[in-house]
């Protein structure tokens, strides 16, 4: 089991005789330090670099050894569904008899299933239930979760879900963002009215929870088996309102131009992305908009069209990674096998991986300035490895060499 160091606030405590992963923009690839030493006081990194350099008056605190050992930033995994009740089991084994993602949601399962299952389960069962999932992604040196909501689709039950994944930063060491997932499906009491739906969610349920302080964000999933275009739109326009900042769920499973459309909103990053074209990559690049690439759901719905790597590549957008862990279609709570599908599926490079679940992720959420790299100012969100070198944090499948985890110096 992975150690974890603990600090008293205002301590002054060095890490050194390390390698450094920095992931510093300003770097050349990872950043990379041979020699070198983190200095943290009161929960923040005050010096990361070569330990020659180091000022002697921040050397003068308790000191770990670290034996050579890697220290990268903690990881981040900036898609989640982590806060959901029981599993969809059943429709895995549809799935495998030939059944299609529409022809599992059709036959009355996929998000529908999963929304009856919440609206079942009270706030405490929500957390006692979403804890192992986040046990899982800690043991392995995540410091930092995005969670959505989405299985609820009234406002009590996105209320619940988004308390419940609020609740999971209280009970353990890490930061929890949250994100409002209203438009996400259609509930069947809206009896398929697509747009009473949409309106109910943009004009009191959005504004009721912005006004609680229970989401960082909002989201939302433009397919046609989901929501159009326009009906997104529209909840974007609330979200403006409201003052939160946008993220989607765009082209998983046809071309809608929701890479646009999340661009057009100036959205922190638009997800999945398998149809997006060249278009929506200009798009986003332009916006500053983070693909964030999820090798888990394309994996475990079978999927074969794979997100445009190399256009985003061409126009320069920068791409994070995550789990997207949910009960349908990517029961996955391990960043770093998907570190190893994006890789061994997508062709990712090393570093784009290791990027992808540290700084890139940090920008998706739009926590760049607060965590993500080694950095003086940011949040002392550490993950040590027993490792000869990083590429062995994606090449590995199964296998955790976490050493230990620092969350805000701790």
């Amino acid at each position: 089991m992975a150690a974890e160091s603990t600090s008293r606030a205002g301590d002054l405590r060095l890490w050194r005789n390390a390698r450094l992963a920095t992931f510093a923009e300003r770097s050349t690839g990872l950043g990379m330090v041979e020699h070198g030493a983190v200095a943290v006081r009161d929960g923040r990194i005050v010096f990361a670099g070569a330990e020659s350099e180091l000022p002697s008056a921040l050397a003068r605190g308790e000191t770990i050894d670290c034996e050579g050992r890697w220290i990268t930033p903690g990881l981040i995994d900036c898609h989640t569904h982590l806060v959901h009740a029981g599993n969809r089991a059943n429709e895995f084994e549809m799935r495998l008899a030939g059944a299609s993602y529409e022809e599992v949601a059709r036959a009355g399962g996929g998000i529908v299933s999963s929304v009856k299952s919440l609206r079942a389960a009270s706030e405490d069962e929500l957390v006692v239930q979403s804890l192992p999932r986040l046990d899982a992604l800690i043991r392995e040196g995540v410091t930092t979760v995005e969670v959505k909501s989405g299985y609820g689709l009234d406002l009590e039950n996105e209320k619940k879900s988004l308390r419940a994944a609020r609740r999971l930063g209280d009970e353990r060491p890490v930061t929890i963002r949250t994100t409002f997932l209203g438009a996400h499906a259609l509930p069947p009491e809206a009896k398929g009215d697509k747009d009473a739906f949409i309106n109910l969610v943009a004009r009191e349920i959005l504004p009721a929870i912005a006004a609680e302080g229970l989401a960082d964000a909002v989201d939302g999933f433009c397919e046609g088996l989901a929501f159009s275009p326009a009906q997104i739109a529209h909840v974007f326009d609330a979200a403006k309102a409201a003052g939160l900042p946008v993220k989607l769920h765009a082209d998983q499973l046809s071309n809608l131009h929701g890479a646009e459309l999340a661009a057009r909103h100036g959205a922190l990053s638009a997800d999945h992305l398998e149809y997006t074209d060249e278009a929506g990559a200009a798009a986003m690049a332009r916006a500053g908009t983070v693909a964030t690439i999820l090798p888990g759901a394309y994996y475990f719905i079978r999927e074969t069209r794979k997100p445009p790597i190399d256009l985003f590549r061409q126009h320069g957008v920068k791409m994070a990674l995550a789990t997207d862990n949910n009960p349908g279609t990517s029961p996955l709570t391990s960043l770093l096998l998907t570190m190893n599908m994006a890789a061994t599926l997508f062709g990712l490079t090393i570093d784009e991986c290791l990027a992808g679940v540290t700084r890139e992720a940090a920008r998706a959420l739009g926590m760049l300035a607060q965590t993500g790299t080694l950095e003086a100012g940011k949040s002392a969100d550490l993950a040590i490895w027993d490792i000869e070198r990083p590429a062995e944090l994606v090449y590995r499948m199964g296998f955790n060499p976490l050493h230990a985890r620092i969350w805000r110096g701790q």
